[in-house]
């Protein structure tokens, strides 16, 4: 693995990344990714510091004669998103990532490959390592929890920073400029209902729907892929009006910011019902099969005969979860009026849970608008109550409003278009960056993000671009190069 990235271009950074991806760092257990850090930033005999939230600042004077230019923040966060394939043996928590080169991108095996943020936190420790690099004074932030709560952004203190420019470096298109983001907040729904035992006569299944891509529920939102857990509950919905189906447990999806790949469900039908059933299940996998054969080719659906669970929902609960499923919004709710095919609105149903009396529902709802997303969120509640469903919102965080006048966005456009010979593409993205999040705390800190090109976060298809992990550092120095002279009052 190291031996196969070690050949990679821009050598700093690669060699940062596998030393990074050989620590364990889900969010909310980043214990020793934090520690990590803070080992490696002493070790370089700079300031180094871990604030009440967990975050690390890694200070590095200016390189001779850039003593007088603008400080700049350089920030990325520490977590990663832990998600593996039904049939790879992982253990996130104490192995680290296995990568491996596959022409043009980097990949690992069966898992997340942690390129989102992994990628800016490497190229982060390659520049405070060097000592040939030329940039300002700079400030190392490696935020904690991006990726389930932004909580690492939000305990941040007014303060703490000095620098007057911050890099964000968690955008996944090389050829583009991220000047603004979506904000979000959680919906949760739960409910309870009264456990029966299965009859007599009952067959029993276990419906399995897996191969789907999965991906980032912001960035991947508009691509119209296939969410497992309406997936699932298209089929027990029309099984249950047509074979009298009774839903005994579901498990489908998971992490709130990934769009569910896998889902299954263990139910039973009359046996008076099971040939009609098994021929109407035939013909709806059929049916969805057609419908997303462009955009889900890998999809996997199959019924197969189990033993019986160990209980059943009621009827009227059940009846209550299926139409609430299938009447609650999924995927894009709106698009932007002021800036072309960006996502304004959205909501990824994420996770879905029916076992032992408790049903759990968890959604993330994304907005660049904040009256949009309240919008969109107060009519997922009223879905969810007005089946029984008692609803919490949790970790709400601020988009970042664009600034199309930044000094930053306009030394940047500058310095790609010299570089590359073409300009950047300036875009807002339907993601939750944590700028918009340290903006609040740092409202004069002039903010872009850019990155390399990473496709399929959050999902065992995440990779990241060879090409352009080297196109990214090249930007990343000549900036730092180029930061201006810092502003002096006159009399």
């Amino acid at each position: 693995m190291e031996d196969q990235l070690a050949m990679l271009e821009p050598q700093a950074v690669w060699n940062s990344f596998a030393r990074l991806n050989g620590v364990p760092r889900p969010s909310k257990k980043e214990g020793r990714v934090i520690q990590f850090m803070l080992d490696f930033g002493r070790s370089l005999g700079l300031e180094t510091s871990k604030d009440p939230a967990g975050n690390v600042i890694i200070r590095k004077p200016a390189s001779p004669g850039m003593e007088n230019r603008k400080p700049v923040v350089l920030q990325s966060h520490l977590d990663m998103v832990h998600q593996k394939n039904a049939d790879t043996d992982f253990d996130f928590e104490t192995q680290g990532i296995q990568m491996y080169v596959d022409e043009n991108w980097v990949r690992a095996r069966g898992t997340t490959l942690g390129a989102d943020n992994g990628m800016g936190v490497a190229a982060m420790m390659a520049i405070l390592a060097d000592t040939s690099i030329a940039h300002p004074p700079l400030e190392a932030l490696f935020t904690v929890d991006e990726e389930t709560g932004m909580t690492g952004a939000k305990g941040l203190e007014p303060g703490l920073l000095q620098g007057e420019i911050l890099l964000n470096l968690d955008t996944e298109e090389d050829d583009e400029i991220d000047i603004g983001c979506a904000g979000g907040i959680d919906i949760t729904a739960t409910a309870a209902y009264d456990p029966q035992k299965p009859g007599p006569d009952v067959a029993a299944y276990t419906i399995r729907i897996k191969g789907l891509q999965g991906g980032h529920s912001g960035m991947d939102i508009h691509k119209g892929l296939g969410n497992a857990n309406k997936i699932m509950n298209r089929l027990l919905y029309k099984s249950a009006g047509r074979s009298q189906l009774r839903v005994g447990e579901v498990h489908g999806g998971g992490l709130r910011n990934a769009i569910p790949r896998e889902s299954t469900a263990h139910v039973t039908v009359p046996k008076a019902q099971q040939a009609a059933f098994e021929q109407q299940f035939a013909n709806w996998k059929e049916e969805i099969g057609n419908e997303l054969a462009l955009t889900e080719p890998s999809l996997s659906i199959s019924l197969v005969s189990a033993a019986a669970p160990a209980s059943l929902m009621d009827e009227a609960a059940q009846e209550n979860l299926l139409k609430a499923l299938s009447a609650a919004h999924n995927g894009v709710y709106s698009m932007s009026a002021g800036m072309d095919d960006l996502v304004e609105a959205s909501n990824n149903i994420a996770r879905v849970s029916v076992a032992e009396g408790r049903i759990h529902i968890g959604c993330l709802t994304r907005s660049s608008v904040d009256t949009v997303k309240d919008a969109l969120a107060h009519a997922l509640s009223s879905v969810f109550e007005l089946a029984g469903f008692e609803v919490e919102f949790s970790g709400e965080y601020p988009g970042w409003s664009p600034n199309p006048d930044s000094a930053i966005l306009k030394l940047l456009r500058g310095r790609y278009q010299a570089l590359f010979g073409k300009a950047p593409r300036v875009v807002a993205c339907h993601a939750g960056l944590e700028c918009g999040i340290l903006g609040a705390a740092y409202p004069a800190m002039d903010m872009i993000s850019f990155g390399p090109t990473i496709r399929g976060a959050h999902s065992p298809d995440e990779r990241v671009e060879v090409g352009s992990v080297l196109k990214f550092w090249k930007l990343l120095l000549d900036v730092l190069a180029n930061i201006p002279q810092k502003e002096t009052g006159g009399s």
